[in-house]
């Protein structure tokens, strides 16, 4: 298996390519062919949220091209543009806005990821690259998705340029996931350092992306509504690419052109409930306890149009069509998967136990007290958005036929090791545990998770595919799945698994809606 799954298809790389599906689900005859039917449909969730496309269906000018329309508001065009943006999807967001409103473009600045520009060279992806003499200044930095220096001299260069901003003027913000770490101006005293260490102890203990945001928003001057108060008075119109479960403006990136909700009080309870709040240095114990008593009063957002131009469940959607066209019974059960990874892999095997129950004869009776304790785990998930007994009824109505179960998110890890990983994979490999604890049936039974930004975590990977076989897989090589699961080292252990084979190759995306899981079911 492993020489045939090396490389993915090449759609990632020419997304003007149609789409090249593997034989017909009639045909598969090993889970080789699932594997790719797997890829092959993450890699369409992922196309579905290129930012070109989305930035164009977004904005649109008059036939005199002095309009510029955003949905139903329409904003007057004379020179008077500017641009700024932040995050992985930001290069190609800034390039197609170049293309459609360059004759109106001043100037602009952009923080996007260390490297992203040489990844696009090499991929092939002209399209999402700037053209020459661009107006468009690019900065690169937040290595691995950490903020650094040379986020922060962006971040400076942002907020000089929407400070330097007049009524007459209109600036227009790209937004997109890693938005967070490529926009860092923390209040003084606080260092970057500082914040750097705060927000990596938070993860760590494992803070949710929306406690993150809070305590980041507390400590920057751009977050939280920052950056449209230095661009007051101009008129603002910010374009965002969602990576945030339920899509709240106000979370993603930390909400810089959203007024923020949170109160000091937010942030100490948050800090308490992780035990951090006697280990802060003074610096931040000083901004915030400045923070409820400044004079301006709280940020208002009046002067700025916020709107959502891709998601998680867009892809998702596009992703479910697919899987239909190659002739599964497909549904989406959830664009809100989130929780440890240790709980969320419980639920998808005792999804998958229950599933394939359903399908195969030779289980008929069994899956009852899996099924209770299914519910009661996604009880306890607390999902707002859950199709649990529908995905149920889907598998029923297949009628022995393959299944295809779609799901988005972001699940958190608790770190306890110093591996190398990302939650994408070492969800892949609590959930191939979980499909091996006892037997299937007569069925094969794969499972993929991967990050649309096509980095999990600290790594040059997506994420990971796994099947039912996975533990007997590794103990045929001699590797402990418990003991790289106690470092977090799951990148490690699927380098070494059939040298390899297991893990998701797509590069750099340019795009970043989250994460995308599939939990496939073929009777064999």
């Amino acid at each position: 298996m492993a020489a045939a799954l090396q490389v993915l298809p090449s759609l990632l790389r020419a997304p003007s390519r149609p789409f090249l599906w593997g034989p017909p689900v009639a045909r598969m005859t090993s889970g080789m062919a699932l594997a790719e039917h797997a890829r092959q449909l993450f890699e369409s969730a992922v196309y579905a949220v290129q930012p070109g496309p989305m930035l164009q269906r977004a904005l649109s000018l008059d036939p005199s091209g002095r309009q510029l329309k955003v949905r139903d508001r329409s904003f007057q065009l004379r020179e008077n543009l500017y641009l700024v943006g932040f995050g992985k999807a930001v290069l190609g967001m800034a390039a197609a806005a170049e293309e459609l409103l360059g004759q109106h473009l001043v100037q602009g600045v952009i923080s996007v990821p260390k490297g992203i520009r040489a990844a696009m060279e090499h991929a092939g992806k002209q399209e999402m690259l700037l053209k020459p003499h661009s107006h468009i200044q690019v900065f690169e930095g937040a290595e691995d998705n950490l903020p650094d220096h040379d986020a922060l001299r962006a971040a400076l260069a942002i907020q000089q340029l929407a400070e330097g901003l007049t009524a007459d003027d209109l600036l227009l913000v790209l937004i997109s996931g890693g938005g967070s770490a490529l926009l860092p101006a923390p209040i003084p005293p606080v260092t970057l350092e500082e914040k750097q260490t705060l927000t990596k102890l938070l993860a760590a203990r494992g803070a949710t992306i929306q406690e993150l945001n809070t305590i980041r928003k507390a400590l920057s001057q751009l977050k939280g509504g920052g950056l449209a108060q230095a661009a007051y008075p101009a008129q603002v119109v910010s374009l965002i690419l969602s990576d945030v479960i339920g899509d709240p403006l106000e979370v993603i990136a930390s909400g810089p052109t959203v007024a923020s909700a949170h109160s000091v009080q937010d942030c100490l309870h948050i800090l308490n409930h992780y035990g951090l709040r006697a280990a802060l240095p003074r610096s931040v114990k000083t901004v915030l306890s400045r923070a409820d008593s400044d004079p301006r009063g709280p940020h208002t957002c009046g002067h700025v149009l916020n709107v959502i131009i891709g998601s998680n469940s867009l892809a998702l959607a596009e992703a479910q069509r697919q899987a239909e066209l190659l002739g599964y019974h497909a549904m989406v059960l959830s664009t809100a998967m989130q929780g440890d990874v240790k709980s969320v892999a419980q639920f998808y095997g005792l999804l998958a136990r229950v599933a394939a129950a359903s399908l195969t004869s030779s289980m008929a009776g069994q899956p009852l007290e899996e099924e209770e304790k299914l519910y009661q785990l996604a009880a306890e998930l607390q999902l707002p958005d859950l199709q649990l007994e529908e995905a149920l009824e889907a598998v029923a109505k297949a009628n022995g036929g393959p299944v295809c179960l779609l799901a988005g998110g972001e699940p958190t890890v608790q770190l306890q090791g110093s591996g190398k990983g990302g939650r994408n994979q070492e969800l892949a490999l609590h959930v191939g545990t979980e499909l091996g604890r006892q037997p299937l049936g007569p069925i094969d039974v794969l499972f993929l998770s991967g990050g649309t930004d096509g980095q999990d975590g600290p790594t040059k990977v997506a994420g990971a595919w796994v099947m039912s076989d996975l533990v007997s897989q590794a103990s045929a090589e001699g590797l402990s799945i418990a003991t790289f699961l106690s470092h977090n080292d799951s990148y490690t252990f699927f380098s070494r698994l059939q040298g390899g084979a297991h893990l998701l190759h797509t590069g750099l995306t340019g795009t970043n809606v989250m994460d995308v899981h599939l939990l496939i079911f073929r009777p064999q």
